[in-house]
Parts: structure tokens; C-alpha cells; sequence
């Protein structure tokens, strides 16, 4: 779960107060990763920062070579075969955002559980440096702000026309979403000038999570009040929830919301639900969700909702407000 810091005073800075704070906090996995990937990138990225603009002409337009799946396990077993308790697989190798680079995702399995991990590998494949790569600009956040508000398709609370639009993705089975739920519920009820979208993000590892976002979808199609009463409900009821009674749990649930349960659960089982939830994770995916919650406010990414003190959040949500952006 990467953490966000309030004040960039550096890349460097950023960077490395990410990696404290979540390998410090949280999976054995990435302090194995603080350990063993050394951030060699820094210097030349901010030494190109330096160099003369390049006319866009002559710009280099082609993309670097990708490592190939097998360059990424011969790495991950360098790291990590030493300890036969840690387990991995390559999920995606792509381009990066950030030119010059080639993003890896990998699966990483220890003990603790399973955690997806990000590298971002240089062109000539010698160097990996691991954390988040971030906008940079006079309005780092505004092109992910047009972007969410051109694509939120789920349930809101707040005003239409607020200046500050949150954006929430969650999992109904995720633990630290049920944690972080009550500081949003919080947040949207004291910030009057703020509108909050829930959209579904369920993560593959829960074996569950995928159907509440079905059930979900069509409570909030069918009653925005009853949405977030059905939220609120399946978050209590997480631990009495299993993949085998999901069905049955989920259509009480819903009827306790005011709708009716045996519709939610046709409704859920059609292909445009699924679209419909396919689709916001693909939201989430373009915007660079990797873990839950993540919530946005105007474009400006937390990844860390519950390791933030409410105060700086709604200091946040009311700076938003007065920038207008």
C-alpha cells in the first residue's frame, strides 16, 4: 500500500519516503525490495531535467526495448531465491508513462500474503528503480482530474456542481477499505464544497470481491441512497462473507437496502454488470490504481488514506477548492 507524502521538496525526498514508510509498515516483500534495489536512476533523470529543450521534431519517438519475462524472473530469482518461501510472477512488462523507461509489474507471494510490486527499468537494462513515477507540471493533476470526470460512472454523495470532485476506488472485501470508509464518510460530511463517485476496483486476490462489485453496481443503478447503505452493510459483514455464501450474504444485504434482493442478484449476473465493473477498473488501471482504497481529490492521487491524519486530507480537499482545480 504506497504511502503519499504531502511535501514533494524533492524527487529524492518522494521517492524514498514511499519506500520507507510502506516497506516499513507493511509486506516483508518490500522490504526485501528497499534492501536490494538501489535507486540509481535519480541523478540522470534529474540531469535531463537540465538539458536544453529538444525541438519536438527531433524528439525521440520510439519507445526502449522491453526486458524480456525471462531477463525479470532471472532477476527476481537474484533477489529472492535465497528464500524458498517467496514465490513471484511477471504480470505485465510495458512502456512507462514517463518516457525512457519500461514498466514491470510482478506478483510477489511471501508468507504475509500476495503483493503486487512495480519496477521501472532503464533503457540500456542495467537499472530498476522501484516507487511511483509522478506528474510533474504547473498542474500536475489536471489531466487526471479531466480524465476521471469525463469516465466516473458510479454512485455520488454531495453536490453536482462542487468544486472538489473525490473519486474513491475500493473493494468491498479489502480490509483497508472498510477501515478508511469512516474518515470519507467524514470528509464528504463536513466539505460541502466536495462530491464524492465511488467506483469498484476489486482486486483479483479476493475471492469474492468481484461479485460485490456486481451486486454493487446494480444496487447503485437501481437507488443512489441504497448504495451506500449496501457499502456500509458488506463492509460489516466482510468476515461472514466467503466466495461459497457470497450469492446468498449479498442478496440479504441488498434487500436490506430497500431494493429487491433476487433482482440485484439477476442483475448481477448479466454481461453489461460485468462490463460496466470491467470498466472502472479500467478507470482506476489508466490512472494508476494499485492498491485499495485510492482516492483522488481533483486528480491529486492518496494512496494512503488510512495512514494520513484527517486534518492534512480535509486541508487537502479545501486547497483543491480555492485553486479551482
Amino acid at each position: 500500500m504506497d504511502a503519499v507524502s504531502l511535501l514533494r521538496r524533492s524527487w529524492t525526498c518522494r521517492l524514498m519516503t514511499i519506500l520507507r514508510s510502506t516497506f516499513a509498515r507493511k509486506e516483508h516483500m518490500h522490504r526485501l525490495l528497499l534492501c536490494f534495489l538501489p535507486i540509481f536512476l535519480l541523478a540522470s533523470v534529474a540531469s535531463a531535467q537540465r538539458k536544453p529543450t529538444v525541438p519536438q521534431a527531433a524528439a525521440a519517438t520510439s519507445s526502449p526495448p522491453l526486458p524480456s519475462e525471462e531477463t525479470v524472473n532471472a532477476f527476481m530469482h537474484q533477489m529472492f531465491g535465497h528464500d524458498p518461501s517467496v514465490t513471484w510472477s511477471v504480470v505485465d512488462i510495458k512502456p512507462s508513462a514517463a518516457e525512457g523507461l519500461s514498466e514491470v509489474l510482478v506478483a510477489i507471494t511471501t508468507t504475509q500474503g500476495k503483493q503486487t510490486n512495480k519496477l521501472y527499468v532503464t533503457a540500456d537494462g542495467k537499472h530498476a528503480v522501484t516507487g511511483d513515477i509522478i506528474p510533474f507540471g504547473a498542474h500536475p493533476f489536471l489531466a487526471t482530474h479531466e480524465e476521471l470526470k469525463k469516465a466516473v460512472n458510479g454512485s455520488t454523495l454531495g453536490p453536482a456542481d462542487a468544486p472538489v470532485l473525490l473519486v474513491e476506488f475500493s473493494d468491498l472485501q479489502c480490509p483497508f477499505c472498510k477501515q478508511a470508509q469512516p474518515t470519507i464518510d467524514k470528509l464528504i460530511s463536513e466539505e460541502k464544497n466536495a462530491r464524492l463517485v465511488f467506483q469498484n476496483f476489486p482486486l483479483p486476490a479476493h475471492d469474492w470481491a468481484t461479485k460485490a462489485a456486481y451486486y454493487a453496481d446494480c444496487v447503485a443503478r437501481t437507488s443512489n441512497d441504497a448504495f451506500w447503505k449496501f457499502e456500509s452493510a458488506v463492509f460489516d459483514a466482510q468476515k461472514e462473507i466467503t466466495a461459497a455464501n457470497a450469492d446468498e450474504k449479498l442478496t440479504a444485504i441488498a434487500d436490506g437496502t430497500g431494493v429487491k434482493g433476487a433482482e440485484i442478484a439477476a442483475c448481477a449476473a448479466k454481461p453489461e454488470t460485468a462490463g460496466r465493473v470491467q470498466r472502472s477498473v479500467a478507470l482506476g488501471t489508466r490512472v494508476e490504481v494499485n492498491s485499495t482504497p485510492t482516492l483522488f481529490i481533483n486528480g491529486r492521487k492518496v494512496a494512503n488514506v488510512t495512514g494520513m491524519p484527517y486534518e492534512q486530507l480535509k486541508d487537502l480537499v479545501e486547497f483543491a477548492a480555492k485553486e479551482g482545480q
